[in-house]
């Protein structure tokens, strides 16, 4: 069930130039509710005479022990960098938790997670998720250089890491899509998030290799409600749709992409 509750920011810490991870917990002390991995949340941006519309965030981890919320954020324009501006001890309000989930695998399915950029932020959750059910995920994280990959320490625990840069600076050089794990081991389900061009280049080797795939989409959601009509997306005998209230997760045979 959606709500709308002010949080406190626990932490702030820059990860690289443009990327900061706010963790946040309710202002109110309440438990919060049950999340799932890929839902979203609206945060709003305080104090600013421009900016109306909240800004959606994938929840990047559920930290159930200490009550928070982990957001890993982007700094690319004026309201995500009135977001990262924000002090330990500082009001966040966010419309909680929204959006669809990833499904589970099969029994003995082998998974892969694959994100790029930012794109990872979901699949910290899902990985979480996915071994504390008795699976072991595998994760395919790729950048334009090491400092555009995050959270690595927190993905190592969860199963093995595979690394790709465009400039080599860390893993394998090139496009996620290029790493040989693709080309010598065989998935039975993948999970992509991250630049809209690396995603229709994964659904289209899982089509090719019948692998199941699913993609968290990142269509621009101002509303979370599908009023603004900004997010949509069409859909194989569906037609147009609102990402935020049907998504943000589709199953790639579901897309447009392939076609």
């Amino acid at each position: 069930m959606k709500q709308q509750l002010d949080f406190i920011i626990t932490s702030n810490k820059k990860l690289n130039k443009q990327t900061f991870l706010i963790k946040v917990t309710p202002k109110n002390a309440e438990p919060l509710p049950e999340m799932l991995p890929g839902q979203f949340v609206q945060v709003l941006v305080h104090d600013s005479s421009s900016i109306f519309l909240r800004r959606p965030l994938s929840i990047n981890y559920y930290d159930k022990e200490n009550n928070e919320i982990w957001l890993l954020i982007q700094n690319v324009g004026g309201g995500t960098n009135k977001i990262t501006e924000l002090k330990v001890g500082e009001n966040l309000n966010l419309l909680f938790p929204l959006g669809n989930t990833f499904s589970m695998p099969d029994k003995n399915q082998t998974t892969l997670l694959i994100g790029g950029g930012v794109g990872t932020a979901p699949l910290l959750f899902l990985g979480k998720n996915l071994s504390d059910k008795g699976y072991t995920p595998e994760f395919l994280l790729g950048g334009r250089s090491a400092l555009d990959i995050s959270q690595l320490n927190d993905f190592e625990k969860l199963g093995l890491v595979y690394i790709t840069t465009e400039d080599g600076s860390m893993g394998q050089k090139g496009l996620v899509t290029h790493h040989p794990a693709l080309k010598e081991k065989q998935y039975d389900k993948i999970y992509t998030c991250g630049p809209k061009p690396m995603m229709i280049a994964i659904a289209r080797y899982a089509a090719d290799n019948n692998i199941d795939c699913e993609a968290s989409l990142e269509n621009h959601m101002p509303c979370g409600f599908g009023a603004c009509l900004c997010c949509i997306e069409n859909i194989k005998e569906r037609g147009n749709i609102c990402v935020c209230t049907e998504g943000p997760i589709f199953n790639t045979k579901e897309l447009q992409w392939i076609d």
